[in-house]
This record gives C-alpha cells, structure tokens and sequence, in this order.
C-alpha cells in the first residue's frame, strides 16, 4: 500500500498455477508449465494481469526468476521485480520496477493441513517498497509485506476456504490467518512480529462479522480486539475471492488491514473456472 492509501499494488509470482483452469485441465499436471507473474493495481488507475505461460518462457535459480518478460532477482539486500505485462480482459500494459527492502526475515514455515501438504511462511511482514511504473505512469513509496506458499497437492482439494488479513503496526506487523479445511477441521494463526522479524505475542483477537461482497456475495469475516471491524474498501470480488481494506483494532492498535477472502468451494465449480479465462489467458511463450 502507498503511505497515502490511494494505491495497492499486489504482486504474486506462480509455478504450477494454482488457480489455473488451464492447470487443473493439463493431464500431465506439469508445474512448470503453468507459471505467471499476477499483477494487480489497485486505485487510479487499476489493472489486472495474469497471463499463463509455458515452460519455456521460465527460467530460474538461486537469487533470479523469469516468467516470460516479467522477472524477480533478489541481490541480499533488496527484492527487485522488473514487471512487463499486459492487463485482461481490456489490454493495457504495466511496466516498471518495483523494490521491497526487508530488514530481516522471520522463522518458518507453518504448516496449513493435516497432511503437512501446504506449507506457508510470511517472510517479511512488514518492508518498506518502492513503486516506479512507466506504464502507468505511478511512482509511490510504503509499505509491504513478503510471503511464499509451496504445497504438494491441489488447494481444493485440502481447504473448504480461508481468511487471511495483513495490518502494520508501530513496531511491526500482525497477520491473521483463519483456514477451514474440507475435512471439517480449522486452524488459526494469530501472528505478531516485529521490525526485526521476531515473533511477539499477541492476545487472540474475537471473531468480527462483516457483510458479504457487493456483486459476488463472497462471504468476509475477521478478527480484532473488540469484535468489531468495517470494510473501507473492496478491492476485488470475483466468483471466488476477495480482496479488501478493513479499518480493525489489533494488539491495542488502530489499523487498516488488507483482507482476503477465498472460497474453494466456489473455485471447484467448473462453471467457475470456465469464466476464468476471460480474465487470465495463457502464451505458451
């Protein structure tokens, strides 16, 4: 997020995609086959991009990642993602850099299943960011968080659904991570850290209701201090997920958090994932 609230900006880059109707459809259930860099803008102007590529357009190893023209290179000190895409459905480029400077990194990963399948590890929860797009022509500085995700079967198959929620805090971040599996089960993550990646503690925060989204009635709920919560902003609702700004009390704090809300059950539905590529079309190149 900009430090004046007008701009989001996330980022997520894939190797076996995992929300990929042209993924779950590939008999040879080949990873590496499916990969992209999504970029999503949010504010003015907003964009979407996620355009699935092939094997060959990866390459990869210790400190880089390239995903057709879009790459990722970490020097030891700084994440530098060098983005040049093209939104979906209505084209429109996002090129430009975007810098994440994470002082430290916390222990991980936790573990989401029974199984031990899906692994998560919110490495930086809190690192300052800078964002120079050339198209949009944007330029901002704030804050932003780092986190990977790797897992040995497909998300649907493991969880019903999930909330997750990231707020910064005066001397580090809180994340929120409530996971409802398909075998009824549930886990709670009520995470604290601070500027340098240690682990706090933090009182388990009451459930908070909130109202479902606008136009796909995805349902939303989180926790905070006191039960209570509101929706500043809703920055995606799609058939199963969404993303949105919250205004909460965390760890005695005032906060904005940006929230997710996935619904797997919806995801399975195959009417859902044949709407996806409207939104998501594939290059083998």
């Amino acid at each position: 997020m900009s430090e004046d609230g007008a701009h989001g900006l996330t980022l997520i880059a894939f190797i076996g995609s995992v929300f990929s109707p042209y993924y779950a459809w590939d008999p040879a259930r080949d990873p590496f086959d499916h990969c992209a860099l999504n970029v999503v803008l949010y504010g003015r102007p907003g964009r979407f991009c996620m355009t699935e590529r092939g094997r060959a357009s990866l390459a990869r190893d210790a400190d880089h990642i390239r995903i057709g023209p879009s790459a990722m290179e970490w020097d030891g000190t700084s994440l530098t993602v060098r983005i040049d895409e093209v939104a979906a459905p209505l084209p429109s480029r996002v090129r430009g850099t975007v810098r994440l400077h994470p002082g430290s990194f916390t222990r991980g990963p936790f573990t989401l299943d029974a199984a031990g399948e899906h692994r998560w590890w919110p490495m930086a929860p809190s690192s300052p960011v800078e964002v120079d797009l050339a198209e949009p022509g944007l330029t901002w500085r704030g804050t932003a968080y780092l986190d990977t995700n790797h897992g040995d079967g497909a998300l649907e198959d493991a969880f019903a659904s999930w909330t997750w929620c990231r707020a910064d805090l005066s001397d580090g971040a809180a994340i929120l991570y409530d996971v409802r599996r398909r075998d009824g089960s549930g886990q709670n993550l009520s995470l604290r850290f601070d500027r340098a990646g240690a682990r706090r503690d933090i009182r388990p925060p009451l459930a908070a209701a909130l109202p479902s989204t606008g136009l796909w009635r995805i349902p939303r709920e989180t926790r905070s201090d006191d039960g209570r919560s509101r929706v500043l902003r809703t920055f995606e609702d799609t058939p199963f997920y969404a993303r949105s700004l919250l205004a909460s009390t965390l760890a005695g704090e005032p906060v904005q958090a940006v929230h997710e809300s996935l619904s797997l059950a919806r995801f399975r539905n195959p009417l859902v994932r044949l709407m996806l590529p409207f939104r998501m079309p594939r290059r083998t190149r």
